[in-house]
Protein backbone atom coordinates (compact mmCIF):
# COMPACT_ATOMS: atom_id res chain seq x y z
CA UNK A 1 0.00 0.00 0.00
CA UNK A 2 3.15 2.03 0.89
CA UNK A 3 4.69 1.41 -2.45
CA UNK A 4 1.19 2.42 -4.13
CA UNK A 5 0.75 5.57 -2.64
CA UNK A 6 4.74 6.20 -3.17
CA UNK A 7 4.76 5.71 -6.84
CA UNK A 8 1.29 7.75 -7.06
CA UNK A 9 3.83 10.61 -5.78
CA UNK A 10 7.10 9.97 -7.31
CA UNK A 11 6.61 13.07 -10.10
CA UNK A 12 7.01 16.61 -9.08
CA UNK A 13 3.96 17.45 -11.38
CA UNK A 14 1.66 14.84 -9.02
CA UNK A 15 3.32 16.94 -5.60
CA UNK A 16 2.47 19.77 -6.88
CA UNK A 17 -1.20 19.15 -7.59
CA UNK A 18 -1.12 17.48 -4.13
CA UNK A 19 0.45 21.04 -2.59
CA UNK A 20 -2.46 22.95 -4.76
CA UNK A 21 -5.26 20.66 -2.93
CA UNK A 22 -3.79 20.96 0.06
CA UNK A 23 -3.80 24.63 -0.27
CA UNK A 24 -7.26 24.67 -1.41
CA UNK A 25 -9.89 22.41 0.08
CA UNK A 26 -11.44 21.85 -3.69
CA UNK A 27 -10.22 22.95 -7.29
CA UNK A 28 -11.75 22.55 -10.68
CA UNK A 29 -9.68 21.13 -13.31
CA UNK A 30 -9.55 23.89 -15.19
CA UNK A 31 -8.06 25.47 -12.60
CA UNK A 32 -5.51 22.52 -11.81
CA UNK A 33 -4.46 22.84 -15.74
CA UNK A 34 -3.86 26.60 -15.04
CA UNK A 35 -1.69 26.36 -11.68
CA UNK A 36 0.32 23.34 -12.85
CA UNK A 37 1.00 25.10 -16.08
CA UNK A 38 1.30 21.78 -17.94
CA UNK A 39 -0.86 20.96 -20.86
CA UNK A 40 -4.14 19.67 -20.15
CA UNK A 41 -4.30 16.03 -21.48
CA UNK A 42 -1.07 16.05 -18.75
CA UNK A 43 -2.42 17.49 -16.33
CA UNK A 44 -5.63 14.92 -16.44
CA UNK A 45 -2.98 11.70 -17.00
CA UNK A 46 -1.38 12.71 -13.28
CA UNK A 47 -4.85 12.83 -12.04
CA UNK A 48 -6.07 10.05 -12.99
CA UNK A 49 -2.47 8.26 -11.81
CA UNK A 50 -3.63 10.09 -8.18
CA UNK A 51 -6.90 8.84 -8.38
CA UNK A 52 -6.07 5.39 -8.93
CA UNK A 53 -4.15 5.40 -5.97
CA UNK A 54 -7.25 7.06 -4.16
CA UNK A 55 -5.05 10.15 -3.09
CA UNK A 56 -7.63 12.56 -5.07
CA UNK A 57 -11.15 12.46 -5.14
CA UNK A 58 -13.39 13.98 -8.20
CA UNK A 59 -16.76 14.87 -7.94
CA UNK A 60 -18.46 15.51 -10.93
CA UNK A 61 -20.57 19.10 -10.97
CA UNK A 62 -22.26 19.56 -14.41
CA UNK A 63 -19.67 19.71 -16.87
CA UNK A 64 -16.88 20.06 -14.66
CA UNK A 65 -14.73 18.13 -12.23
CA UNK A 66 -13.86 19.25 -8.58
CA UNK A 67 -11.31 17.68 -7.51
CA UNK A 68 -9.91 17.21 -3.85
CA UNK A 69 -7.02 15.33 -1.30
CA UNK A 70 -8.73 11.89 0.44
CA UNK A 71 -6.33 12.80 3.72
CA UNK A 72 -7.73 9.06 5.10
CA UNK A 73 -5.33 7.60 1.98
CA UNK A 74 -2.69 9.75 2.87
CA UNK A 75 -2.65 9.05 6.63
CA UNK A 76 -0.77 5.54 6.47
CA UNK A 77 2.02 7.48 4.23
CA UNK A 78 2.36 10.02 6.71
CA UNK A 79 2.20 7.30 9.76
CA UNK A 80 5.02 5.72 7.96
CA UNK A 81 7.31 8.89 7.49
CA UNK A 82 6.27 10.05 10.99
CA UNK A 83 7.87 6.43 12.09
CA UNK A 84 11.13 7.02 9.85
CA UNK A 85 11.96 10.24 12.17
CA UNK A 86 12.24 8.20 14.90
CA UNK A 87 14.75 5.66 15.30
CA UNK A 88 13.27 2.01 16.66
CA UNK A 89 16.22 -0.44 16.18
CA UNK A 90 13.89 -2.75 14.25
CA UNK A 91 15.09 -3.73 10.41
CA UNK A 92 12.11 -3.35 9.14
CA UNK A 93 12.16 -6.41 6.92
CA UNK A 94 9.71 -8.15 8.93
CA UNK A 95 7.06 -6.46 7.35
CA UNK A 96 8.52 -6.93 3.84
Amino acid sequence: RLALLAKALGHPARIGIVRLLQANASCAGGDIVDRVGLAQSTTAEHLRILRAAGIVLGEADGPRTAYSLNPAMLAPLADFLAALAEPSGDDGLSSV
